[in-house]
Order: C-alpha cells, then structure tokens, then sequence
C-alpha cells in the first residue's frame, strides 16, 4: 500500500510463538527510536481490532508493519521500516532501500524466516494476548522520508 501521510508511528505485528521474533521485540523496544513503535502479536485479538482490513495468516507468515496513516509494509520492506523507526540506524535503512542494499536486506530476511520456521512452536496463532510494549518517542515530520 502506497503511503498516504507522512508516518508518525509504526505498529509492528510479530509472531508471538516464535523466539527470534519475540527476541526481536525486545530488542526493538530496547532501541532509541525517532518515533513511537508499538508491538502487537501477529492474529492476536488486539491486532484484529486494530486492522480488521489485514489478512491476519498472512500477518502470521511474513513480518507486518503498519504506519499511523494506514501504510501497509510487510516482509523486506517491513524489515527496513522498523530500523528506518531507530535512531542508530536510520541511516543503515537509507542505503538498505536502494539497489544496492536491498539484496542485503532480503538476504537478512531469508536467513530470519528459514530460521524462524525451524524454531517456531507450535502455538495457537492469535491466542497470544497484546504484551506491553508501547514505546513513546519524538515523532517525525514530514521531512522524514519513508524507506522505498
């Protein structure tokens, strides 16, 4: 989805059964943002109230981010979104979202999902209740460019 507004907030959907991306939570929430990102369990109830537009599954499936403005960005793009939303790493979300970064970015994103469905347990998906994890930070105005 095209983005229709300059992004004040992120909301990233993770799948809550699986240990990288509960460990990427926590390291996302441990980061110095340029603007606020909240976590939300993949297919939770809370994710379904959010965005009942989404394919939820598919949330399941591939790393979901979703801007203030109703921007959708999932899988490499997500991935680039989320350190685009980090203050030590926008500038490595700059040069990922060219040419010749993203190759890097998708690589990165083949080795977290080949190692994700290898460890991922077998829960309930959207079982999981919204864990706390809103995190404030400055927002950002329409001189941030978003990740291509």
């Amino acid at each position: 989805m095209a983005a229709t507004g300059a992004v004040r907030h992120l909301t990233v959907l993770y799948d809550a059964d699986c240990p990288l991306c509960v460990h990427i939570r926590h390291w996302l929430l441990a980061q110095p943002l340029l603007l606020p990102i909240t976590l939300v369990p993949a297919a939770s109830w809370e994710a379904r109230r959010r965005f009942p537009r989404l394919d939820h599954a598919a949330t399941l499936r591939e790393i979901t981010v979703v801007g203030n403005s109703g921007q959708v960005w999932t899988g490499t793009d997500a991935f680039i979104v989320c350190l685009w939303a980090l203050a030590e790493h926008r500038t490595k979300a700059d040069w990922l979202a060219t040419p010749a970064g993203r190759p890097f970015a998708r690589a990165a994103m083949f080795t977290a999902s080949a190692w994700r469905h290898a460890v991922r347990s077998e829960g309930q998906p959207g079982a999981v209740e919204e864990q706390p994890g809103a995190v404030e930070g400055p927002g950002c105005d329409d001189q941030c460019a978003v990740p291509r």
